[in-house]
């Protein structure tokens, strides 16, 4: 297959015929944006039920973290595996299974009787999430070859994608007052059955044409590499020694198993990522850019739901009530987002996102224990429109930049991307979340020693702790514990601000006009076709042997 463009012809040499030709390819945005919605909103909808899991199952800190943070990571691991394994098999019989592993992980999760089977739960609905996801950024990118197209589809599927994780908590927060905790995971059951039917009707089915072996046991080596590394960071945060066995250990060992794979990729004849991508600056940039913008905002919006719940009182429906403007400003930034592509180019769009929505998170640092309304409010417009600003100028490069033989690859990477930096994002945030809150628990006036350890665990358990305490110290220890984490709070966002600023200079790297990259492949594929056959098959792994014309 040829990776070449046809600009403004609405045509891709290598295009994957679709089996069920007649679908208008707007229909199948339409699908997929669908798909990539309950995908999404699951992302969320546990950070305001959080309190209430806590209350109900009683997890530890640690069993919490995994609460949240195992469905990101499972599906990260496994991205790459069903990408490719839709690539070979058909990417719509994949989905049509993932919606319904993901149906049947909801209702086990919604009945979950301890933190244990509620873990395994999200680990399932991570798996089932792990099927859906590539879908959309493959497919996407082979249903809209033509560049201008392709960016207003990536438009929409941003800002669906900004409108379920923003909309989880509010959603979350009507359920978990109206129902119980576990009603935010019944909702995806009927939806995950209309899906099934309305997939099979709709989408039709789409395969490349890579043939070769299914490394599975790279998927593997890569899913345990990232897991170690989180886990360490997570015993990091939980407040276990730096150096010992339970963190430096499966830190070292997950970058090790990284490495690994990163080699094993390089060896195979038929890799499941073809690492020259990475040569690309563009690709590999896109790439960085997505998981530092992930990695400093998604661990914050947990902390910031903690924050409007436990130290401003607010019920979970006003909490995410609260946030809806960040969801109306990353709507905007989506549906603008080929305009402003158009007008800026790439590297001044996505650096001037990381800027915008660093200034946004030091703007919150005025935030106190006092309620600031217009505060919030304006910080999260200006969060909301820098941050999706960045993840679309981040995902056209990316998708831009590769090659259409090599959609599924580079869609796989860009979710993990997505993914991972999610998931080490609420590992690492939470982690200087807990260091800047516990010392102010250390001496409470009429606390024990047993009780402020307890305490400093989080600011929900230290107001347990405190409801069993007598009336003075009960006051001084919520009291501390409040002031305590709106510190934390700030240091957190500061370290969120620069994660930010860091990204913003990495972008500069990116090209200057949205057309570069396009020439650039477009010279690449004219000057392949001019090899001729012979050259192509003497090509290194992961190249067509040949090209594949008028398809």
């Amino acid at each position: 297959m040829s990776g070449t463009t046809a600009s403004g012809s609405g045509r891709t040499a290598g295009v994957p015929r679709l089996s069920s030709g007649g679908v208008n390819r707007w229909t199948v945005l339409i699908v997929l944006c669908v798909s990539l919605l309950f995908v999404a909103l699951d992302t969320t909808i546990l950070y305001v039920a959080v309190p209430s899991v806590t209350e109900d199952l009683r997890p530890g800190p640690v069993e919490l973290l995994w609460i949240v943070d195992v469905y990101p990571l499972i599906a990260a691991s496994l991205l790459i595996l069903f990408g490719t394994l839709g690539d070979r098999v058909g990417r719509r019989r994949v989905l049509l299974l993932g919606y319904g592993l993901f149906g049947l992980a909801s209702a086990a999760a919604a009945l979950a009787p301890n933190p244990q089977i509620l873990m395994v739960a999200r680990a399932l609905l991570g798996i089932g999430g792990a099927m859906i996801m590539p879908a959309t950024l493959s497919i996407l990118r082979q249903v809209f070859p033509d560049r201008r197209e392709r960016a207003v589809a990536i438009g929409v599927w941003s800002a669906v994608a900004a409108v379920g994780a923003a909309v989880g908590p509010v959603l979350g927060g009507f359920l978990v007052e109206n129902f119980w905790w576990g009603s935010v995971f019944l909702i995806n059951i009927p939806m995950m059955a209309a899906m099934l039917l309305i997939g099979r009707w709709l989408l039709p089915e789409s395969r490349g044409e890579r043939n070769g072996p299914w490394d599975v046991i790279g998927a593997i080596v890569a899913a345990l590499g990232v897991l170690g590394v989180v886990l360490g960071v997570k015993r990091i945060g939980s407040g276990a020694a730096v150096v010992g066995p339970t963190t430096l250990l499966p830190i070292v060992l997950g970058v090790a198993l990284l490495i690994l794979f990163v080699r094993r990729q390089r060896r195979r004849e038929h890799p499941l990522i073809d690492m020259r991508l990475f040569a690309r600056p563009a690709f590999g940039t896109s790439v960085g850019c997505i998981v530092l913008a992930m990695l400093a905002l998604v661990g914050l919006q947990l902390i910031a739901v903690q924050y409007l719940q436990l130290v401003l009182g607010l019920s979970p429906l006003e909490t995410g009530l609260r946030m809806l403007p960040l969801v109306f400003a990353a709507m905007a930034a989506g549906l603008t987002g080929s305009k402003v592509l158009q007008a800026l180019g790439p590297r001044a769009m996505v650096s001037l996102g990381f800027v915008l929505t660093a200034a946004a998170v030091l703007c919150l640092t005025a935030m106190s224990a006092e309620d600031r309304p217009w505060l919030l409010s304006g910080g999260f417009v200006l969060l909301g429109f820098g941050f999706q600003s960045t993840l679309f100028g981040a995902y056209e490069s990316m998708l831009s930049e590769a090659p259409a033989e090599q959609s599924g690859g580079a869609a796989a990477l860009g979710e993990t991307s997505y993914q991972l930096g999610a998931g080490i994002g609420v590992a690492l945030l939470g982690s200087v979340m807990n260091a800047a809150y516990a010392p102010g628990l250390a001496h409470v006036g009429g606390v024990t020693e047993k009780a402020s350890r307890s305490a400093a665990h989080s600011l929900g358990e230290a107001y347990k702790v405190a409801a069993g305490l007598g009336p003075a110290a009960r006051a001084a220890l919520r009291e501390a514990a409040r002031d305590s984490f709106v510190r934390g709070l700030h240091v957190t966002l500061v370290a969120s601000a620069v994660l930010l600023l860091v990204g913003a200079g990495i972008a500069l790297r990116l090209p200057r006009r949205a057309a570069e990259s396009t020439e650039r492949a477009e010279a690449e594929g004219e000057a392949a076709q001019a090899e001729g056959p012979a050259a192509g098959a003497g090509r290194g792994s992961g190249e067509p042997a040949r090209a594949t014309s008028g398809r």
